[in-house]
This record gives C-alpha cells, structure tokens and sequence, in this order.
C-alpha cells in the first residue's frame, strides 16, 4: 500500500513537471535594452521604467537587462540587425538611418518644450514614427533629451563669433555638423562614450548637449564654460528590433507600445526636474555659464546653413513644423 501510494506520488509530480508552470517568472522571456548614458540620467529613467511597466503588465513574462553608457549608432545598428532588442536613443544618429527624421534637428525648429512636445505628439511626430519598419526598427514613443548648449574649456561664448575655431565634438549628424561649420567651428563627430576622454586631454575643446546630459555626464569636471545657447531641441526615440517586435503578439505589440509611453512620460519629467536645478549644479560645480545670449544673432549667422535644409527636406515641412499650432 505504501509502495503504491510513492508510486502514484511520483508519478504526479513527474506530470506536474510536464505542464506549464503557474509562476510566470519561470518562463520569463530576457530581452536586451541598451541606453547611451549613466543609469541615473533621464535614459536611465525612462529605460527602467519601461521595464517595471512591462514586468507589471505582463505579469513577469518580460524581463530587460539594462546597459547603460552605449554607443548610440552602434546601438541602433544592433536593432536592426536583432542582437539588441530595445534601446533609447537621441535622434542625432537615427538621421543616418532613417532620413525623414533628422529634420527634427535643425536649429532653433523648435520654440520651447511645449511647441517640441505637441509636434512630436501631433500629427507630424506620428507619422515619422510609421517610417522605421522599413528599417528594420519599430519606434514606440518619442523620448525627450532636451535642448542643447555648448560647453568648451577655452572661453566664454557670448555670440556666434566667439565659437569660431573652436573644435567641437559633435554626434554623427550632418544637420548639426552643417550648422556648426556655418558658424565656423570645427565639429568633431565622435561616440559619446569617448567624450569625456577627448575634453579631458584637450582633443576637442568642448562639446554640446543638453543640461541632463552635462550633469550626468560630470562635464563640468573637464569643462569651465557653458554658454546657454539651446541651439537645438534634442528629442529622443524609444526603439525596438522589428525582428522583435515581429515575433510577439498584437496584445503584446500594444503591452510594448503602451509601456513605452508610460516611459515616455517619466523621460520628459526627469529632463524638467533636471533643467529646474542643473544649471545652478553646474554654477556649483565651479563651470561659468553664460545665459545673456542673443539666439536672433545665431539664427542670422546660420541663414546659409537654413537655405541648404529647405532644399534637402522641403520648405514647407520645415514651415508645417516651426508654425504648428495644436
């Protein structure tokens, strides 16, 4: 009786391992995110986030391994090619990839965050989102980088004039690299992740970016100026392997898509929180910043480089997004 009843015990629990578990963490399905900057930047935030909101609606089925301080070209190419599965991203390298939407950096497009933000999320935006499948790469939600300023370790940039000569690291971005030649300076295309090498050992003299960047960054450790220019509005893009994408399914497609949106939001909250008390952070960290800018005499100086971007993405667009009204 004994023997019979260890029998038909064994036998269950053989069964039981046979069929599919009631805790979903066992099955959990691993993917690979990547982002370009420290994990406590705004793309750090928006990575996690994204993570415990696939983790809580899929109920456990979607786990990330997050990389922080990524090469963002190489990153991008690695989801398209399906080795990296999700990644955020600036748009500076995304031009190279998808051409449409490197209008988005032309200089001072955009009048503040609120105009940025409703083109993003209006009609525009959304449409440029429908052009990365045929890249190999799906575009869930726009993030937020911010707008960006140029730092340098030479001197003080009060107007266009003073950045000339200046050597300066810019991302692989022909519309950037084209407006700081107008302005005669000498860019410097290069990964971020060499930045704060290149500052240090003088191999450029400064850089650009937003001011969650330059925090996160510990720029102000190898830079002494930062002038206030916001020359460009920098969004980001939350972005995912087609391949991916490809095999999940359309109830998980909108879990991602949803997720990234939720995502989206805290990116664009942590930039704000960051631009409220970064520059005073940098005032403390000892960088002299220049906020009494005059941006009329950039955009004056940068008419040629305007005349070369109405002919490569059309004048009408670049009108249909500095004139949008939602």
């Amino acid at each position: 009786m004994k023997m019979t009843r260890w029998v038909s015990t064994a036998m269950a629990l053989a069964l039981a391992s046979l069929l599919p578990s009631a805790n979903p963490t066992l099955a959990a399905t691993t993917l690979q995110m990547g982002h370009p900057t420290a994990s406590n930047s705004h793309y750090g935030v928006a990575s996690a986030t994204l993570a415990e909101e696939l983790a809580r609606r899929s109920n456990g089925k979607f786990k990330l391994v997050i990389t922080p301080n990524g090469a963002e070209r190489e990153m991008v190419e690695s989801a398209q090619i399906g080795t990296l599965d999700l990644l955020v991203t600036s748009t500076g390298p995304v031009g190279n990839f998808v051409p449409e939407v490197a209008i988005v950096d032309i200089p001072f497009l955009f009048k503040d965050y609120t105009h940025a933000r409703a083109v993003l999320d209006g009609p525009v935006g959304q449409d440029m989102l429908k052009l990365f499948p045929d890249k190999g790469l799906v575009a869930l939600a726009w993030g937020e980088n911010g707008f960006r300023h140029i730092t340098n370790s030479k001197h003080a940039i009060n107007t266009p004039a003073d950045a000339k000569g200046l050597k300066v690291r810019t991302m692989e971005n022909q519309v950037h690299m084209t407006a700081f030649r107008q302005l005669g300076v000498l860019p410097t295309p290069m990964a971020f992740t060499e930045v704060f090498t290149a500052l240090q050992q003088g191999t450029v003299d400064g850089q650009e970016n937003p001011i969650p960047v330059i925090t996160a960054s510990k720029f102000a450790q190898v830079q002494k100026y930062l002038t206030l220019t916001g020359h460009v509005y920098s969004p980001a893009l939350i972005l995912m392997s087609k391949s991916t994408f490809d095999g999940l399914t359309p109830e998980e497609q909108q879990m991602f898509r949803d997720s990234a949106m939720v995502a989206a939001k805290a990116m664009r909250e942590k930039v704000a929180a960051v631009e409220a008390t970064g520059v005073a952070e940098l005032r403390a960290a000892g960088m002299e910043v220049i906020t009494d800018v005059d941006r009329s005499k950039f955009q004056e100086a940068l008419q040629p480089a305007y005349a070369e971007y109405a002919k490569k993405f059309g004048k009408e667009n670049i009108e249909r997004i500095r004139d949008y009204a939602p």
